[in-house]
């Protein structure tokens, strides 16, 4: 399996780590292990370990199915929904 490496700027990776520490916290919040939530998100322990250390290489349905796991779905729903910025590139063309 080929894998890319991702290069991200600090700034974009400490987004990363930041997601990953709130994922971490709602784990140890609800008292569930690692070894729980992986095999309730159908991924490996170390997969996991990657998501809660902020690896922006693992799979955007990885980090979905540890939300879901930690019922944290509708969080995931909000991202990119408020895209302020491609609303007013839509409006300056209204004009």
């Amino acid at each position: 399996m080929n894998s890319k490496k991702v290069v991200l700027l600090p700034k974009y990776q400490k987004i990363f780590e930041h997601l990953g520490e709130s994922i971490k916290l709602a784990r140890k919040r609800r008292k569930l292990t690692t070894e729980q939530v992986s095999e309730r998100a159908g991924i490996n322990r170390t997969t996991l370990y990657r998501i809660e250390k902020g690896d922006p290489t693992v799979a955007i349905g990885s980090y979905f199915n540890v939300f879901r796991v930690l019922n944290l779905e509708d969080d995931f729903k909000k991202l990119a929904v408020d895209d302020e910025f491609g609303r007013k590139l839509q409006d300056l063309d209204l004009l």
